[in-house]
């Protein structure tokens, strides 16, 4: 039995980059407030709740890592920013600069360059100017203590982007790999169905013929009145027939040969993502499948593990396979979180046209508690014997 997973914005909020980031906000908030309750006790309130509001917003990006919402981020990174700003106003050299250094790196995580650079100029346009006309220091000490804490934020940002992309790389690959897997497990049952296909043809066409002209012999030999033993001849005979319905026996197993074991199959494909964690269910006895119609499950079942690794900050994925209306039914669902309305792209158009060529559907839709549902439906026809 699997452990159940954490889920992912708690493991992000207990990172050791995040457990860094709250011993800098502890180190910010005892100073801050030492220094401030000194120079202007009656703002040590707004001060307390400065802190509280980035600390709070600071968390909460954490949980919106993998299925940000553009307004909830912005006003998350407002907070954050107006909160840190307001220390640096009341203190100009103190440590409140070092909340901007947290929150360029947050910024780093849920936007691109071009934004983050936005981001960080106008913040660091504003300390410049508070620095400079709140602390009466000179144009070069304000100067040299910006480009400072400055430099500290895109060490972070460098930090961070470079960890996205090699988060984005590692899902990457595991995609590239359960595709692989899927294409070797298809190839593979491919190749053995052409082997017993060419050995059903050979025994067909080379041991049944010669079985045939033997039987056909036997018989002209039995009505021969000049044969010394008739009687052994006909035992020959009973032979050859027995043979060749043996034989015709084996043929047909031959060709009617059970397709790929989708089980086993499903649950290799899935061993590539730590998460989603597969939640399989296979009704049984669930009839054999041609190959076509096995690869548009398994490809299914592919390309949802990687939108949900992907997209939807999933942590489990619930198959379930079974026979509805003399057709094969497919329910695919995740329980993370995905757009609405649900557009689908060119992973999950191939998934419906490869169900719509076994004259089947897919339709593909929000669960209740916003993760993504996929119906697919195709009929099972009889799987007659190779031509």
């Amino acid at each position: 039995m699997h452990k159940p997973a954490l889920p992912s914005w708690l493991v992000d909020s207990f990172s050791p980059l995040s457990l860094a980031a709250y011993v800098a906000w502890t180190v910010v908030w005892i100073t801050v407030r030492s220094a401030i309750g000194e120079r202007q006790p009656e703002m040590l309130g707004y001060v307390s709740v400065a802190l509280v509001v980035f600390l709070i917003a600071f968390v909460l990006t954490a949980r919106s890592q993998h299925q940000a919402r553009q307004p909830a981020l912005i006003a998350l990174h407002l907070l954050m920013a107006a909160s840190a700003l307001l220390l640096i106003y009341l203190w100009p050299f103190g440590t409140g600069q070092i909340l901007l250094v947290l929150f360029a790196a947050t910024l780093a995580a849920h936007f691109p360059l071009r934004q983050l650079v936005l981001w960080l100029l106008l913040t660091n346009l504003c300390v410049l100017v508070f620095m400079y006309y709140r602390s009466g220091a000179g144009v070069q000490g304000v100067l040299l203590s910006v480009l400072a804490y400055s430099s500290f934020q895109a060490f972070a940002t460098s930090v961070i982007r470079n960890m996205r992309a090699a988060e984005q790389m590692a899902d990457d690959l595991r995609a590239t790999n359960a595709e692989l897997m899927t294409t070797r497990l298809l190839l593979a049952e491919s190749v053995r169905d052409s082997e017993r296909l060419r050995m059903s043809r050979e025994l067909h066409d080379v041991a049944g013929h010669g079985l045939t002209a033997l039987k056909l012999n036997l018989g002209v030999l039995a009505r021969d009145s000049n044969q010394p033993d008739p009687e052994r001849i006909g035992v020959c005979g009973q032979l050859a027939d027995e043979l060749l319905q043996n034989l015709r026996r084996v043929v047909q197993q031959l060709r009617a040969e059970p397709g790929p074991d989708l089980d086993a199959a499903l649950r290799r494909i899935a061993l590539p993502f730590p998460r989603p964690q597969l939640q399989l269910s296979i009704e049984r006895p669930l009839p054999d499948l041609s190959l076509a119609q096995a690869e548009a499950v398994m490809r299914a079942v592919q390309e949802a593990l990687t939108n949900a690794a992907r997209h939807g900050n999933a942590q489990h994925l619930r198959v379930r396979v079974c026979v509805k209306n003399n057709g094969l039914a497919l329910q695919i669902e995740d329980d993370g979180r995905v757009a609405a309305p649900v557009r689908p792209g060119g992973g999950l158009s191939g998934m419906r046209e490869r169900f719509e060529e076994l004259g089947g559907s897919l339709e593909i839709d929000q669960t209740g508690s916003g993760g993504l549902r996929l119906l697919g439906q195709f009929p099972l026809q009889h799987q007659g014997a190779h031509p």
